[in-house]
């Protein structure tokens, strides 16, 4: 009989070790079953320590997600425009779900979570690492009456989103690089991809997605080719409830993105300058192959990069740029 995996991390502790045979007997199935799972679960990322005469238990406090706990954080006028709230074991995106789902029906929004990706997407289609439980991997459908040219900073208002849901679940000192990274010491700890559809006149839809990191392995860090933190490192070995930070996010994601249906960019653009990491420093932009050092002088009301150069300003476009601090 085979052993439904998330049953399998639920009967196991970070503060005691459990036997394979008590494992076995409480799930009806053999040692190797057990066995077999447990390697399967440690394949994919899950933290099970295997120790001699003591048996298995987990290296931190595994939570699962749960959508009706994430949903709990929604008032209700927001649950009722939600037309879905998703979590999934294993899925290929998390965006692509939605880019999917986009295709097939006319709601406004559209959420979905996942424990884990075989291939989550970062911006410029790097991967982005998505082991089991150890981060938080989400993403919402919202659609908009306008057309795609008037999304024109969306990824920098969804960043203001990601720094007020991180403030609500107690962590702070965290800021914005310019496009869609949220930086802490001056290291990753959340990546924002967007990708649009529909017409572009008009309706258009975004799907918006975000990994956070909760806790990184060695191996999983060893495999992110920038320098990464996470939540664990930032509230000593504490991270918070991955329900309340996936709950935080929506609420926050969907208030943000209300505010800029309404008025653009530039109802964010202040939000966004608090948070902004890049003004005042040194910078290297790097566009089509033409690198250009400068001084970071914030952003203007689209949401494009100012670059300044003496006394002149060159205004950056986030479709077609890096950025690499000197």
């Amino acid at each position: 009989m085979s052993i439904d995996p998330r049953t399998l991390l639920a009967a196991l502790s970070a503060d005691t070790a459990v036997s394979g045979s008590a494992l076995a007997a409480r799930l009806y199935v053999t040692r190797a079953a057990v066995w077999k799972q447990i390697e399967a679960l440690r394949t994919l990322g899950a933290p099970i320590v295997a120790t001699a005469g003591s048996g298995y238990r987990l290296a931190w406090p595994f939570e699962l997600l749960d959508a009706a706990q994430i949903g709990g954080e929604l008032d209700s006028v927001t649950r009722a425009r939600l037309r879905a709230l998703n979590v999934h074991w294993q899925i290929d995106s998390t965006n692509t779900q939605l880019l999917r789902s986009a295709d097939t029906g006319a709601h406004e929004l559209e959420a979905c979570f996942a424990e884990m990706q075989s291939a989550g997407r970062g911006r410029r289609g790097r991967a982005w690492q998505s082991p089991l439980g150890g981060n938080l991997y989400f993403s919402l459908l919202r659609r908009f009456e306008h057309g795609m040219g008037a999304l024109s900073g969306l990824s920098l208002a969804v960043g203001v989103a990601v720094i007020d849901a991180l403030n609500d679940c107690g962590v702070t000192d965290v800021g914005l690089k310019w496009p869609n990274d949220v930086l802490a010491q001056g290291r990753k700890l959340a990546g924002i991809l967007v990708e649009l559809g529909g017409e572009f006149l008009g309706p258009c839809h975004a799907v918006i997605g975000i990994g956070i990191n909760l806790r990184l392995s060695d191996a999983a860090r060893a495999r992110i080719d920038q320098p990464a933190i996470d939540l664990a490192t930032l509230m000593d070995g504490e991270p918070p409830s991955r329900n309340r930070l996936g709950g935080r996010l929506l609420v926050r994601l969907i208030a943000v993105l209300d505010r800029f249906a309404a008025d653009g960019f530039a109802a964010l653009h202040a939000d966004y300058a608090r948070h902004d990491l890049l003004r005042g420093r040194e910078i290297r932009v790097v566009n089509a192959g033409d690198e250009r050092d400068g001084v970071a002088a914030g952003v203007d009301a689209r949401g494009a990069l100012i670059l300044r150069r003496g006394r002149a300003l060159a205004h950056y476009d986030s479709a077609e740029v890096s950025v690499r601090g000197l």
